[in-house]
């Protein structure tokens, strides 16, 4: 049976997927992050994104209104602040036809809002892919898009595993044993149909694999890129990776064989995860190359890494180039272009409102001499 989520390769035999991670706002968006989307989508050119975790605040949706009293407490009312906070990023997908597909983080479904009513919220645009519409052994965002050649040959497999939800018992940051399973199998009926040949992929995920930590090592606190991790420090470990450790790496609890289980298969080019907003590296751990991409939200804490990735696959071959494009390259350096980083960034408040005390102070002062000046002129 035909993948529903299939996709072609352009003419050229190349594919453009933009990942999108932890845009995480509300109903009153940053506008700067929408603009630097807005950037993306026009000139880097995807075929498709992946917004890849945690595409809402989804535990403060109701932090913001206009509301009613009434209104709190009625999942209702939670479930129409999510369509309204969600509309803001996949309207500017769908706005120019270009196909999206999702996969949850640990805040999407902090709240009343079942899964199923947050799925149908992107299934209601026009360019959201199926994602899993008829697996009922695993979730709603684990599923797989193969990448298709004129000749229906298929050359490359785009992987996406639920990693985080919550319960009643509380949050989960792990990979269930039926996704693992699930894994299995379809990477096997892949290769079956590409006679014997493993298919190349990527593998997306919100929160990253335990395995990923192997890509830093302990140091002291003076080291350069020295980050604090529990009761130490560890840095990126120069030898197996490169980017910004900006943050500790923050993992999956258990994978549950997931990373034995990739690294046995072959199949899987690089995994890609979000996540820790500071994060922003490229590396390679046993055999396996992990790949973590910084936040794209200007509501939460991040840095001037805030950005999206572009990964470009082609058809006869299964290398692929990545690339991180971050607010400044997408938006430019212009003093607007600062003055509106600088106003929507989360950790550039306190300066902000400095900035704006001063100004205000040197306002007040500057009409007190005026009116003083005037006064001794009568």
């Amino acid at each position: 049976m035909k993948n529903p989520n299939e996709m072609r390769f352009r003419p050229d035999g190349t594919f453009r997927v933009l990942q999108v991670s932890d845009p995480q706002d509300l109903v009153h968006p940053r506008r700067s992050m929408l603009r630097m989307l807005a950037a993306a989508y026009d000139t880097l050119d995807p075929d498709l994104i992946l917004f890849t975790g945690d595409s809402t605040l989804g535990n403060h949706l109701l932090d913001v209104g206009p509301m009613r009293i009434t209104d709190i407490g009625r999942p209702a009312f939670t479930l129409r602040q999510m369509r309204r906070s969600l509309a803001h990023i996949l309207r500017q997908a769908d706005e120019r036809h270009i196909p999206f597909a999702m996969i949850y983080g640990n805040h999407d479904d902090m709240n009343d809002v079942p899964r199923e009513e947050q799925f149908a919220l992107y299934r209601a645009y026009a360019s959201c892919l199926p994602m899993n519409e008829t697996d009922p052994s695993v979730d709603e965002d684990t599923y797989n898009i193969p990448l298709v050649t004129a000749d229906g040959r298929t050359a490359w497999n785009l992987w996406l595993l639920d990693s985080a939800w919550n319960d009643e018992t509380g949050q989960h940051w792990e990979i269930k044993q039926a996704t693992v399973d699930w894994y299995a199998r379809v990477t096997g009926e892949l290769k079956a149909a590409n006679g014997g040949e493993n298919v190349p992929s990527l593998m997306f995920l919100h929160v990253p694999l335990p395995a990923m930590r192997g890509l830093t090592v302990p140091c002291e606190e003076t080291d350069p890129g020295a980050i604090k991790d529990g009761g130490g420090f560890v840095r990126l470990d120069e030898s197996k990776a490169t980017g910004t450790l900006g943050e500790a790496i923050s993992p999956c609890t258990d994978d549950h064989g997931l990373f034995d289980m990739i690294r046995a298969k072959n199949d899987v080019r690089a995994v890609v995860s979000g996540h820790d907003h500071r994060n922003c590296f490229d590396g390679e751990y046993e055999g396996v190359r992990f790949i973590q991409s910084a936040a794209a939200s200007f509501r939460c804490y991040g840095s001037r890494l805030r950005g999206v990735r572009l990964f470009t696959l082609r058809q006869d071959a299964d290398a692929f180039d990545t690339a991180w494009y971050t607010y400044d390259d997408l938006c430019g350096k212009s003093p607007l272009a600062r003055a509106r980083y600088l106003w929507d960034a989360d950790e550039c408040a306190k300066p902000k409102y400095m900035t704006l005390s001063s100004l205000a102070i040197a306002g007040a002062l500057g009409g007190a001499a005026a009116l003083i000046k005037a006064a001794k002129r009568r």
